[in-house]
């Protein structure tokens, strides 16, 4: 059986305090990523679609999927999101891109899509800063990555 070509699809949900303001309009847009990537999946039988689902605040990081199927990704609501806590963006894009590249390291025919639905609040990594991050992303836009 001929492999398919591999879509990760790396999500990353700021759950932060923060995020209360705009919570319904974020429940709204993951909703819609949803149906969006289940969709393109559809569209595009020779793909594979994985997705890695990370939410965080200052409270921890939950790894919510990690390369699950696509049809396993469920859509959140008002009881499933609920914004808490301090913002250790940083940190989050660290630990989720981080763990997904060590996964795919040495793959070649794949592709990743991050999307990071937050208010760009940061009041609380500990382990990367801005700078790390920017050199992490700008290195992988050169690998197969993309970054919304």
């Amino acid at each position: 059986m001929e492999k398919k070509h591999q879509v990760h699809n790396l999500i990353i949900l700021d759950e932060s305090g923060s995020m209360a303001s705009i919570k319904n309009s974020i429940i709204q847009g993951f909703n819609e990523l949803v149906q969006t990537i289940q969709g393109i999946e559809k569209q595009f039988p020779e793909q594979e679609h994985f997705v890695s689902f990370v939410s965080f605040n200052g409270l921890g990081q939950k790894l919510l999927h990690f390369i699950d199927p696509a049809s396993k990704l469920k859509q959140i609501d008002d009881s499933s999101y609920n914004p808490a806590s301090l913002t250790p963006l940083y940190d989050a894009m660290g630990f989720s891109i981080n763990k997904l590249n060590q996964v795919l390291n040495g793959q070649t025919d794949y592709n990743v899509l991050v999307t990071i639905l937050t208010d760009g609040e940061e009041n609380d990594s500990k382990e990367f800063s801005g700078s790390d991050i920017k050199k992490l992303v700008e290195q992988l836009k050169q690998n197969h990555w993309t970054f919304t």
